[in-house]
């Protein structure tokens, strides 16, 4: 993959279009200013009732009255794979229901409206006197912020999270409405939602139908809903000013230097190399037979996803050019700090501890990820006897001082997923088991004390056969009755207890040692930025609503002009009949009933993120014209720095979506619900 250069803008003001900016600090005027258009509070509101959060990880919104609710089919699939039996891949050949009683429910799936938010950062912050030890902020905040949720969730019933903002400095509370009766409607044939694959992906132009639908349900009926985006065929001119609104999942533009060179040499390297091994493995399991290429197929996606994206991360962060300039952004925001006597006796020099601790966050982080976050466990059952266990001895802590996943604001969701029917298949669990713990073998080394208890003298593989044979925790009926997991005998439960003690360890140690500098000294590197160049600043993303916004608007790729739109007729040019370049039988049967002018995907200069996928884009109406679904290999870096100079959000136009339901897929019942919307 080539470097990209660009100009750095990590500690410039936001400039252009740039900002993933959160719903109660838009910056009006600065989009009447630039696009002769604000927003009123009433459009902004309808946008946010209208949004969507997938708990599993993207967006969606509402496109109809009765809870229909569009995303894209790779935020959809996790969803959809679970609904799959033998004999029956609905990812790969696609779905449609024509009726109500023809929906297939989702086992597991949760689904977030932002009803309010509000900054509680004083409540977060009055426990913390001055001096304090980094690790006891860490602690005393998250105390308060489990304190909150908890007083939120008991008098609203909303699920309440607080969100910490610019590394610490700021705390708001988010409340959301949960949906978790939700029900496949349609989604295409995976050959269309992700026509070009893996060697498209992260590109422009594009041509895919990257959609699927769903219905809310609230006690067994249809959920009525007041705010829904109708879908306008027309969609956006080039030129024109379109709105996202989505949850971004997580963008670095506020981290220091230190903790950017952490993660070019000692995190993304480590995830590239272990998921191109674990790819390699799943594709060998999915070459076995058809059924088992149905179980991995969405496991292969979201990690051939996972490592272009964190390629193209890596890309941005080895340009010299752009590290340079952000090195010398750093240094001089130090020097003036460094000269303001009020403000360095402030702040000190909080640069130096955030950068000690990075380097000793690296000293043990391969192991914290093999163990804490599950690298070298990698298993469904695992994960299982994990919760089961924790929960169950974090339920005899109070409230504020357990570890933050189970705090009681969160239970709720994480039983959704714990007790959930979606199906797990011994074969891909030993699959998974014994190659994660051969790599935990070699990365720790045979002789570790832990490899050895995990082990017993047996090869991985025998191993993970050992522990998937000896778990009945397949059973959802099963994980319920277990009371007391900690006396159980289950042979996965035995591995979870086995790891529990050791990993926790790890867990305290980057908690106090890591977490908590960042929380602290961060919160000072923001400090002194608001102080020196204004609080007209957005915060990095945290996978909560935000709003961005920019023209459509095509490029030069190295001399190359990129037209902002793509049409159906290039669809079919660029079809060969093989894959990735093939499409679906009823696409080729019925060729003769596609317009060819129909716009398909299209770009604008919006800043999105990962998390983003399945955001509606809106024009100046509040109309729904399309769905985001990627970004071009030059907006990567932007987890970094925002440039509109080539990055560009990727969607599926309003007008392909509609004319593919109707012309391709027939489904007459499906567009005359989308057209009651349009009303």
């Amino acid at each position: 993959m080539r470097k990209l250069s660009m100009t750095l803008l990590l500690w410039a003001q936001a400039s252009a279009d740039e900002g993933m900016w959160p719903l109660n600090a838009v910056p009006i005027e600065a989009i009447r200013s630039r696009h002769g258009f604000a927003p009123e509070a009433r459009w902004l509101e309808r946008l946010r009732l209208a949004s969507v959060r997938f708990n599993s990880g993207g967006s969606g919104s509402f496109v109809g009255p009765d809870g229909l609710v569009i995303t894209n089919h790779h935020v959809g699939s996790d969803c959809i794979e679970k609904l799959g039996i033998p004999g029956k891949d609905y990812v790969k050949d696609g779905f449609y229901a024509a009726t109500r009683d023809q929906e297939l429910e989702c086992p597991d799936l949760e689904l977030n409206i932002l009803e309010s938010l509000d900054d509680v950062t004083a409540q977060v912050m009055a426990g913390i006197k001055p001096g304090m030890p980094e690790a006891k902020v860490n602690r005393e905040q998250k105390a308060a912020m489990a304190r909150i949720e908890k007083e939120c969730t008991d008098r609203t019933g909303l699920r309440c999270d607080v969100v910490t903002l610019y590394q610490g400095m700021a705390f708001h509370l988010y409340r959301y409405r949960k949906m978790t009766d939700v029900r496949l409607v349609f989604s295409p044939e995976m050959d269309i939602a992700f026509f070009g694959g893996d060697p498209d992906n992260f590109t422009y132009p594009r041509f895919d139908l990257d959609i699927a639908f769903f219905h809310v349900y609230r006690d067994g009926k249809p959920a009525r809903v007041e705010h829904w985006l109708p879908i306008s065929e027309a969609g956006p001119a080039p030129g024109d000013v379109v709105f996202v609104a989505g949850n971004p999942g997580s963008t670095g533009r506020l981290l220091t230097m230190a903790q950017i060179e952490l993660l070019r040499d000692t995190v993304y390297p480590f995830f590239l190399r272990e998921s191109k091994a674990t790819v390699e493995m799943l594709k060998a399991f999915a070459a076995r037979d058809t059924e088992s290429a149905r179980i991995a197929t969405g496991e292969i996606f979201g990690l051939e996803n996972s490592i272009k994206a964190v390629s193209g991360f890596m890309a941005g962060l080895q340009d010299v050019a752009l590290m340079r300039r952000k090195q010398a952004d750093e240094l001089t925001l130090r020097s003036r700090v460094a000269v303001d006597d009020l403000l360095r006796k402030e702040l000190g020099d909080p640069w130096d501890p955030l950068e000690k601790a990075q380097k000793k966050y690296a000293e043990y982080y391969v192991r914290y990820a093999l163990l804490e976050r599950g690298r070298g466990l990698d298993s469904e059952l695992f994960g299982k006897a994990r919760t089961l266990l924790r929960m169950a001895a974090e339920s005899k802590v109070d409230n504020d001082k357990r570890l933050r996943e189970y705090r009681e604001s969160n239970l709720e969701s994480l039983k959704l997923q714990l007790y959930s029917a979606a199906p797990i298949y011994d074969a891909f669990e030993e699959a998974r088991l014994g190659h994660s713990l051969a790599r935990l073998q070699t990365l720790l080394g045979a002789r570790d004390p832990l490899v050895k208890s995990i082990l017993a003298g047996r090869a991985p593989a025998e191993a993970a056969h050992a522990y998937v044979a000896g778990s009945k925790l397949e059973d959802p009926a099963f994980r319920r009755s277990l009371a007391h997991p900690e006396k159980s005998g289950d042979a996965m439960i035995k591995l979870a207890r086995l790891v529990d003690a050791p990993a926790r360890k790890l867990r305290k140690r980057y908690e106090d040692g890591v977490e908590g500098v960042e929380r602290v000294e961060g919160a000072k590197v923001a400090r002194a930025l608001f102080k020196m160049d204004g609080t007209d600043r957005y915060p990095d993303a945290t996978f909560t609503l935000r709003l961005a916004w920019g023209p459509v608007k095509g490029y030069d790729d190295d001399g190359r002009k990129i037209a902002p739109f793509t049409t159906l007729e290039g669809l079919y040019e660029r079809a060969t009949g093989k894959p990735p370049y093939r499409l679906p039988p009823r696409w080729v049967e019925r060729k003769a009933a596609i317009r060819p002018a129909v716009k398909l995907n299209f770009v604008s200069t919006a800043d999105i993120h990962g998390g983003n996928s399945g955001s509606p884009v809106v024009d100046r109406v509040g109309r729904f014209v399309g769905i985001i679904f990627d970004s071009n290999i030059h907006g990567l870096p932007n987890r970094f720095v925002y440039t509109d100079e080539r990055a560009r959000a990727v969607a599926v136009h309003a007008e392909a979506i509609l004319h593919s339901l109707r012309q391709v897929y027939g489904a007459k019942e499906l567009v005359a619900e989308i057209e009651k919307g349009m009303k």
